[in-house]
């Protein structure tokens, strides 16, 4: 029998930092990932944005871990020379009859201690002249991060500190004890005993919880899955600031993001499937053409191209109100060596390192 101190499930960016967290309280860290590297799921597969905390609702965890995690990471980055640039983006109304919800969300934003600037159609215009709206709100706080980037500094940072990365390690079993789990890896019985198992399995994150043996059900939620397909434009785009529609039912819209190159793409939109995949149809680039001419109405014909789509990580389900973050520990579900995380999409990039601190402020 091996023994761990602590055993962190998922090596996406989430699941790096809390390893981080946990190796730098001097903890002994194992991670555990399924795949053959790290960050293959959602941490590689989204927009790469810094969220500035506008649309969570306020008192949420969402909004609180989004808000503190932004600063932390603008510092990380700096600190570590990690590829980013705060750019800022505008979110507008392509419509007079849509400046309401401009406002609404200006609210939202100021109740997370975020303030957005109102801008009519020439203010709008002059910091982005080809943009097409009625009004917009300004966000400078937002930006753009190289992911990879981010995820490596994680990672070394926690094997610096002690942490050891295994991939290709699928956890497919987990017994509880009183005070700790015995762990089983790729199929094999049970070998692994840890005190501390912190399931950061992101899209996977209930299914996991599902593998361990007693766990008590009313706390695993329904796992849905929100595919989103991206497309990069084959020219350069004349923006300089991530370009927004307002938010839809399920999603925040098709947007025009940029990357650190200044290259273009657009996405996400909304599909729900049965399970993780992750090719892009091209047919769906119809849909896309039509929600962007909205706000930029030069877009060409052929300018699309597909480029990846990525899974969130969601356990609420169509037209349901988003659900905030879960993270699940004892005080909740009375298994003291269990700390689960659910339902950590958007902005879980922005606050990874919020949420890292949050979990292991949880731990006995």
């Amino acid at each position: 029998m091996d023994n761990a101190d602590a055993v962190v499930v998922g090596a996406g960016v989430v699941g790096l930092a809390v390893a981080r967290e946990l190796a730098l309280q001097g903890r002994e860290v194992l991670i555990l990932e399924a795949a053959g590297r790290f960050g293959t799921g959602a941490s590689s597969r989204n927009s790469e944005v810094i969220h500035a905390g506008i649309y969570c609702p306020r008192g949420s965890l969402k909004a609180r871990l989004c808000v503190a995690g932004r600063e932390r990471l603008y510092e990380f980055c700096r600190e570590r020379a990690i590829a980013h640039r705060r750019c800022g983006k505008l979110i507008v109304a392509t419509t007079e009859a849509e400046l309401p919800e401009l406002t609404r969300i200006a609210a939202t934003s100021r109740a997370n201690g975020v303030e957005l600037a109102l801008l009519d159609r020439p203010g709008a215009r002059a910091l982005e002249p080809h943009l097409a709206c009625a009004g917009a709100l300004h966000s400078p706080l937002t930006g753009i991060i190289d992911s990879h980037g981010l995820m490596l500094a994680l990672l070394g940072e926690a094997q610096r500190h002690g942490a050891t990365l295994a991939c290709a390690s699928a956890l497919t079993r987990v017994v509880l004890e009183e005070r700790s789990v015995l762990i089983g890896v790729n199929g094999a019985e049970p070998a692994l005993r840890a005190r501390t198992l912190v399931n950061c399995a992101g899209v996977q994150a209930p299914a996991v919880a599902h593998l361990m043996e007693g766990f008590p059900p009313p706390h695993i939620p329904v796992a849905y899955f929100a595919k989103g397909s991206y497309f990069t434009l084959n020219t350069r785009a004349p923006f300089q600031r991530l370009i927004y529609p307002l938010p839809e039912a399920d999603g925040l819209g098709i947007h025009l993001s940029l990357d650190l190159a200044g290259r273009a793409r657009f996405g996400p939109d909304v599909q729900w499937i049965e399970g993780c995949e992750y090719a892009v149809d091209a047919a769906r680039a119809a849909a896309f053409y039509a929600a962007i001419r909205r706000y930029w109405p030069e877009l060409g014909d052929g300018a699309l191209q597909p480029a990846y789509a990525g899974v969130r990580p969601k356990i609420s389900g169509p037209g349901e109100p988003a659900a905030d973050f879960r993270i699940d520990d004892a005080r909740l579900h009375g298994v003291p060596a269990v700390i689960n995380l659910f339902g950590i999409e958007s902005p879980g990039l922005t606050a990874s390192l919020a949420i890292a601190s949050e979990v292991v402020s949880r731990i006995n």
